[in-house]
């Protein structure tokens, strides 16, 4: 899916569609996703009869980097809910899809998937009564299993 041009495409144009099977619904856009990557471990190795006197390097396991979203306070309690859903032992899985998109809003460019998402930690806004004209923000922490980039 990753659309490749000379210039960089702005990080400001992106959706989050994330696992509710209304995905068309857009409940309050997200100001933010950060944290998306992926690493692979490494076991070191050597032989008592190598070449080199250096341990060589095999890689085993990765693991998922955990993804957190931030949006704006708008009265709708799904990101809250869906951590109480697990925090209460239900097993709420989901596939986590963040689109970026072209200038024009039109045109998607790159997709990262999050395979079996959860929820791990919700945190709300920090309030001022001084009134400095921030927005309320909440965010959503979430780990997966898996993150794919196409």
């Amino acid at each position: 899916m990753a659309i490749e041009r000379i210039n960089p495409y702005g990080a400001f144009n992106f959706i989050v569609a994330w696992g509710e099977g209304n995905e068309d619904q857009v409940i309050g856009g997200f100001a933010e996703v950060s944290g998306l990557g992926k690493e692979v471990n490494y076991s070191e190795y050597r032989n008592g009869n190598e070449k080199y006197n250096t341990v060589r390097k095999i890689a085993n396991t990765f693991k998922a980097d955990d993804v957190t979203l931030k949006r704006g306070v708008i009265g709708v309690l799904n990101m809250y809910k869906w951590l109480t859903q697990v925090a209460n032992g239900e097993d709420a899985r989901r596939q986590v899809t963040i689109t970026l998109l072209d200038e024009t809003t039109k045109e998607e460019v790159a997709v990262w998937k999050l395979r079996d998402a959860q929820p791990k930690k919700w945190t709300g806004p920090s309030l001022a009564a001084k009134g400095g004209g921030e927005v309320a923000m909440e965010e959503l922490s979430l780990v997966c299993e898996d993150v794919t980039f196409e």
